[in-house]
């Protein structure tokens, strides 16, 4: 006996009401990215391992542990992208995008890791994201900021969500910073969680977000990045701080916001919000200015973000911003005589950009009660008089979607 595949663990097949607050998603971030004239493009899913291994780090948990590499007939190592970014990078350098610069893309699709599932995450996920590519300027950082705060509001979610910011300085900040961090936790180092401990000589900047008990006793004391900053990253974090507060977008700062690989720079920022438990991130990013060296290209600014659609889709299912739209017009032929005309005006209507429906099928007595119980907003049932096939706008209130329906009637009257 044949059994049925089960589909795969920490995969979705994405339906109803759900699929609704997906696509709600994505066609808003597809409209506000047009009002801030990102340019749209589609990556390859997968890459050459090299570009994930190069640009996440070698010794980070999703290169390590999550991602999904494989080595194809070829005999190549290639690897189902863990994120945009490192992608959108290659093709900046490879692909001659450097001629647009300053560069400003936005893309959304299916990414891949093997972690563990749980709510809101998933093997096979997806995520918006928005990048801008050769502007060294806090503006950047500042209309990247702006653009995910009106999202936010666009999809109806922006209640409770906070923009924690912080700054990681420039790369002479964040180094000075980076050595008082491990001559710091260094003394405390036999008490640390053992990730801590592992994370101590090669990223002790991720110890500060660390979610171990054994470990925040010392984070609050540790050396805080404003020790260290130049005066220059001093001059840049207070632009786009005063950016931000003139396009009216509220953060709150926060010290323990950290990016442990090492080519992110200045900006760093996360917008979070406490109603999907653990997982309280919506949105993030930073500024990576030192990526495109890790890819052997030149040093060239960027700046990012990226947010995860289906946390994004369980908020907007959760403000019940998105229900089904109630449909347009049902069309029910209670004469079959009448049906070619009745597909001539399905036709019509759909053209005109009104949506509708047909009730062909089964007892032509009961088609037009079927139509009744499908709350349309105007129903049309299809007869033939004295020989002649006629529709009769039968039902539903005085809209302009009825409106709009006789109009079209009236058009194709035969």
């Amino acid at each position: 006996m044949n059994t049925t595949p089960q589909a795969i663990r920490g995969t979705q097949d994405i339906f109803g009401a759900d699929a609704e607050a997906f696509a709600h998603v994505v066609e808003t971030f597809e409209l506000v990215r047009k009002l801030y004239r990102f340019r749209r493009v589609e990556m390859p899913v997968f890459e050459k391992t090299a570009v994930f291994s190069r640009s996440l780090g070698e010794t980070t948990d999703v290169v390590s542990k999550e991602m999904y590499s494989f080595e194809d007939r070829g005999g190549e190592s290639l690897t189902l992208r863990p994120e945009f970014t490192a992608g959108i990078a290659r093709a900046y350098l490879t692909d001659g995008w450097k001629q647009f610069a300053p560069l400003k893309v936005a893309t959304h699709g299916p990414l891949f890791r093997y972690e563990r599932p749980q709510k809101g995450r998933y093997r096979q996920f997806h995520q918006i994201d928005a990048e801008v590519i050769g502007a060294a300027e806090p503006m950047a950082d500042v209309e990247l900021l702006v653009m995910a705060d009106q999202l936010l509001k666009e999809l109806g979610i922006a209640d409770g969500v906070t923009l924690q910011l912080n700054t990681l300085g420039d790369g002479e900040s964040r180094e000075a910073w980076r050595a008082a961090l491990v001559e710091y936790f260094r003394g405390h180092k036999d008490v640390l969680s053992e990730d801590s401990q592992d994370r101590l000589e090669r990223n002790p900047l991720r110890i500060l977000d660390s979610k171990d008990p054994r470990d925040k006793p010392f984070t609050a004391d540790a050396p805080k990045i404003d020790d260290f900053l130049s005066a220059e990253a001093q001059d840049f974090f207070g632009a786009v701080t005063s950016g931000l507060d003139a396009a009216g977008v509220a953060w709150t700062r926060a010290e323990a916001l950290v990016r442990g690989l090492d080519y992110y720079r200045h900006t760093a920022f996360e917008f979070v919000t406490d109603r999907l438990g653990a997982q309280g991130t919506v949105l993030g990013g930073g500024r990576y200015d030192g990526l495109m060296a890790a890819l052997g290209g030149p040093e060239t600014p960027a700046v990012g973000w990226a947010a995860g659609i289906e946390r994004l889709a369980m908020l907007v299912a959760d403000a019940g911003q998105t229900t089904e739209a109630p449909l347009t017009a049902m069309l029910a032929v209670e004469d079959d005589a009448a049906l070619h005309f009745a597909l001539k005006t399905l036709t019509a209507l759909r053209h005109q950009g009104i949506d509708a429906e047909i009730i062909a099928t089964g007892s032509p007595r009961k088609r037009f009660d079927k139509a009744v119980k499908s709350n349309a907003k105007a129903i049309v049932s299809f007869v033939v008089k004295d020989g002649v096939p006629t529709a009769n706008l039968r039902a539903g209130e005085t809209t302009p979607a009825r409106l709009a329906v006789e109009q079209v009637l009236v058009t194709i009257q035969p």
